[in-house]
């Protein structure tokens, strides 16, 4: 699976419309789901998760998810892919483990930083395009408002409780690539040093485990 792909799934997706993410018709916003959505991240504090991560052309990678609300999160994939990527300190980081290399993105610039602020409010600079419900489903696709073609993201989310299970964004190309979480464990400890890239000992773990 190309590391391009890995990096708009999860960081990077500017991009536009695409018939997968398309935006409804002009309506009235559902202002009860939208409430739940917030109160749902708003109460979030830890979650752990298998993911699978499809693109739109058929490449597919897996590997364990990490979320800590406000502000973290890590997201390890699992061999031959080597790839982590880590986001703390308003930086998301891409590191490779087989080149050894590091880049960097502000937090602000991904759409998963929507979902790490704190509080999270679903309004302002953030654009709620469409709300749908279905099937005990809610999904909700957003986009930042000031900067509509740069794409958008859709979040799947259980109704009753409400649960995160799946998101889809799209890169420049107007390709939309899917992350679906399952075997879900909340409200666990996590150690702050599994998100503490800037730290050399977390470059030295990383060296050594190569």
């Amino acid at each position: 699976m190309q590391r391009r792909t890995l990096l708009t799934g999860l960081a990077l997706a500017p991009g536009l419309a695409t018939p997968a993410i398309a935006p409804a018709l002009a309506q009235a916003p559902d202002r009860a789901a939208i409430a739940e959505v917030e109160r749902y991240f708003n109460g979030l504090t830890t979650l752990r998760a298998r993911f699978l991560q499809i693109s739109q052309q058929g490449g597919s990678a897996e590997g364990t998810a990490m979320i800590w609300r406000p502000g973290r999160m890590r997201f390890e994939y699992d061999p031959p892919e080597p790839t982590l990527l880590i986001a703390a300190d308003g930086q998301f980081f891409h590191w490779d483990k087989e080149l050894r290399q590091a880049s960097v993105v502000p937090l602000s610039a991904t759409p998963l930083g929507l979902l790490l602020r704190n509080p999270l409010r679903l309004s302002g600079d953030i654009t709620v395009e469409a709300v749908e419900r279905g099937a005990g489903v809610v999904r909700v696709t957003l986009h930042r408002t000031d900067r509509a073609a740069e794409g958008r993201i859709q979040l799947v989310l259980d109704e009753a409780p409400m649960v995160l299970r799946q998101w889809a964004v799209q890169d420049s190309q107007g390709r939309v690539t899917r992350v679906t979480l399952t075997d879900m464990r909340l409200g666990e400890r996590f150690d702050p040093f599994q998100f503490a890239f800037n730290d050399p000992r977390f470059r030295e773990e990383l060296e050594q485990a190569r």
